[in-house]
């Protein structure tokens, strides 16, 4: 059992593989990434990046669809880019935001004193509207992470989370 996946290139991009570093370069800008395995071959010959194995193993196969995957998603981000919008749901304190550098200020959150903290990653950019929050960028990996930051640094503790719905969540992700 051996397997093969080809990822299409699309036009205004360029992918060079150097040594085990994958380089995608497009409109919206460049990404790399480390795609180093010793059962897979990558070869980028005529507008196609081909992944193959001849390895039986199922971990293997399956390795060939992920760094398959990771080419695909860094074309589309160098293209399009990814955004995930993010919601901001209060009932009675109203939730005030702030980017700091690389970190957004989540002050007054349920009445609490202090402020909270969510980081924000390198590569990505946040914007702030009246109970709406967007992280965009080009590195799909960065951007959810980014969204997840900002999402735990208002998950509820100690209280009812059916009464207390507070937060401010993800409600829709997707490229640009």
């Amino acid at each position: 059992m051996s397997a093969h996946r080809t990822v299409s290139i699309p036009e205004g991009v360029t992918v060079t593989m150097v040594d085990s570093v994958l380089k995608v370069k497009g409109p919206k800008g460049e990404l790399q990434r480390d795609m180093w395995h010793p059962a897979i071959n990558i070869a980028i010959e005529d507008g196609h990046a081909n992944f193959t194995t001849d390895s039986p193993k199922k971990l293997v196969v399956a390795m060939v669809g992920t760094l398959a995957s990771h080419c695909k998603n860094m074309c589309t981000g160098v293209t399009n880019g990814y955004q995930y919008n993010l919601k901001v749901v209060y009932s009675h304190f109203p939730i005030q935001l702030k980017v700091q550098g690389e970190k957004l200020e989540i002050v007054n959150f349920l009445g609490e004193k202090y402020p909270r903290y969510a980081r924000v990653l390198p590569g990505t950019s946040v914007k702030l509207g009246t109970d709406e929050v967007s992280v965009t960028g080009i590195d799909k990996e960065l951007v959810g992470s980014t969204a997840s930051n900002i999402e735990k640094a208002t998950r509820i503790r100690d209280r009812d989370p059916r009464v207390f719905q507070d937060g401010i969540y993800i409600v829709a992700r997707g490229e640009q």
